[in-house]
């Protein structure tokens, strides 16, 4: 899979990413103390829907557009929602859309710290201008899967961390599998998410008993899923999921209308309903 993400941003992939991200930061800035953020693979942070290569894909239309008039009784959605249509340039429509790390930024408190990296020299610049004057973000240009051992535990020790590769490489499952039992061993007080896309069920299957049975400590393993087509559909991609390990308790009530609202906004015929599932309880 080649998971550019100027031609996808919008899409309802991203809208499940996203949202997934507001639900988790408003979860937990319930406690009042300061969290951290961090990103394996942060992307450019910022997206013209009218460039040429969202216009080429189209892909927003599917996703991020199909959910602009919508008054969303999940108030994580709504946060969610509430981030992108505030963008400038999106007051008389969704022309411009944000990554993950503006996503957090804007959800994010004024004592909060976000850490960034990203791989490409141009992502990451872009990233510098788009947060500059912002203190509370450091970006890094740098692998991200190396940035897992240099950078955990972070200072402050309550936070996020969002894996979000592009899924070019074959070994990028095992690699996200990995990824999340190391940053559980060098950061166990921090809940952990990775993105992943619904493409080959078999593939995925033996991804997620890797997941399952990795050393993760017992805070649970928490699979969110949303397609929009069925598996067998031949456009590629047709769902995508987040893995989350030691989400806070009580998360999984929350995802569930979030999950069931978006995915009424934006599935097509016959696609299965949205995949709430834990890959192993919390002990």
């Amino acid at each position: 899979m080649n998971y550019r993400h100027a031609f996808h941003a919008g899409n309802f992939a991203d809208v499940l990413k996203h949202a997934v991200l507001a639900a988790l930061l408003r979860h937990l800035q319930r406690r009042p103390k300061p969290l951290c953020y961090l990103e394996t693979h942060a992307g450019a942070g910022l997206f013209r829907l009218d460039a040429a290569e969202a216009r080429r894909s189209g892909e927003a239309a599917g996703g991020i557009r199909r959910l602009q008039g919508l008054a969303p009784a999940s108030p994580a959605l709504a946060a969610y929602l509430g981030v992108v249509r505030r963008l400038p340039g999106n007051e008389d429509g969704i022309r411009c859309y944000p990554g993950s790390p503006l996503v957090a930024a804007s959800l994010l408190g004024a004592a909060d710290r976000l850490v960034l990296t990203e791989l490409v020299p141009a992502a990451a610049e872009a990233l510098r201008r788009l947060f500059r004057g912002d203190a509370r973000v450091a970006v890094h240009c740098r692998d991200g899967w190396e940035a897992l051992g240099a950078l955990l535990p972070p200072a402050p020790r309550r936070g996020l961390l969002l894996i979000d590769p592009p899924y070019e490489a074959a070994d990028d499952f095992d690699r996200v599998a990995g990824g999340l039992e190391q940053a559980h061993r060098r950061w166990p007080v921090g809940v952990l998410a990775a993105w992943y896309p619904v493409k080959d069920r078999r593939a995925l299957r033996a991804f997620m008993r890797q997941v399952a049975a990795a050393p993760l400590g017992t805070g649970g393993v928490l699979a969110a899923e949303l397609s929009v087509r069925p598996d067998d559909n031949p456009a590629g991609l047709n769902g995508s999921g987040m893995l989350l390990v030691g989400p806070p308790w009580g998360f999984e009530e929350e995802l569930r209308p979030l999950l069931d609202e978006a995915w009424a906004a934006m599935r097509e015929p016959a696609a299965p309903r949205p995949r709430l599932e834990w890959l192993r309880r919390p002990a």
